[in-house]
């Protein structure tokens, strides 16, 4: 069985985190959307709601699965009887970091393979820390995020 983590804070999820994973779901018999917890980052929302989000942006796919972890990413993939992590890109600086941590995250555990896909080029500048800073804003950033995403800040 073909299992892919995607992990990220999705802290908001995007329209390009999106594109990525339904991109990606005919390359893997499952796919885990997993929310890292990273003690040294302050998040604007909270787990569960990122979780809902997800859960009901791809309640029409079975293969994806959303979940929480803390620790390590190749931990959890082991955990999780994943073979691959999947990783988006949408810059040369996307790639050397992504690049360094796939080689360390390789280093850590050699049966992990990281997969990645480019970004759609209407989907590259799009990046969460940039749509927190519109939202905190109180600026109009559903062009870049899922209409669930959209209408559960219309109603803060």
């Amino acid at each position: 069985m073909k299992i892919a983590v995607f992990p990220g804070s999705f802290d908001p999820f995007t329209i390009g985190h999106e594109d990525i994973i339904r991109r990606a779901l005919p390359l893997f018999d499952q796919l885990i959307v997993a929310i890292g917890y990273n003690s040294t980052k302050k998040s604007m929302f909270d787990y569960e709601v990122r979780l809902k989000w997800i859960e009901e942006i791809f309640t029409d796919e079975n293969k994806v699965i959303v979940e929480a972890y803390e620790g390590l990413t190749v931990d959890f993939c082991l955990e999780q009887k994943a073979n691959y992590i999947l990783r988006g890109l949408r810059s040369s600086v996307d790639f050397e970091f992504e690049k360094a941590i796939g080689q360390m995250n390789q280093s850590l555990q050699p049966s992990l393979e990281t997969l990645v896909l480019l970004s759609r080029p209407e989907h590259s500048h799009i990046n969460s820390t940039i749509i927190r800073d519109i939202i905190l804003h109180q600026g109009d950033v559903s062009a870049y995020v899922p209409k669930v995403v959209s209408n559960y800040l219309k109603g803060l």
